[in-house]
């Protein structure tokens, strides 16, 4: 198995390297500055073998080497990080990223951005 991040389809995948077999992808969307993860799926052929969370480990840890700032909306990726709380610093749980962007367009409209 090896684990990639395919921009293009805007997904992390976890390959199987036995015949090139994508086992389970983490979707995500783009937002300045900010990764949304969408949904998580892992193939039922590779249920139970933990994958899932390697997948989840392995997008976590891309989004903040890559300075980016991750919005959970997936919750598997929201019960995984409430899992491990080493990431927090890097996430935006929803309700406050959604309060945020509401005062950024309020400071927008009122010309005070």
């Amino acid at each position: 198995m090896h684990l990639q991040d395919n921009p293009a389809q805007q997904r992390y995948e976890i390959i199987d390297d036995d015949g090139g077999v994508v086992a389970g992808f983490a979707a995500y969307r783009n937002r300045e500055g900010r990764r949304v993860f969408t949904h998580t799926e892992v193939s039922e052929a590779y249920a139970g073998l933990g994958l899932a969370g390697e997948l989840a480990r392995y997008a976590i840890e891309h989004v903040r080497d890559a300075g980016l700032r991750i919005i959970p909306l997936c919750p598997f990726i929201a019960k995984w990080l409430k899992r491990h709380p080493e990431y927090e610093e890097i996430v935006d749980w929803p309700q406050a990223a959604a309060d945020a962007e509401r005062a950024d367009a309020e400071r927008a409209e009122a010309g005070t951005a």
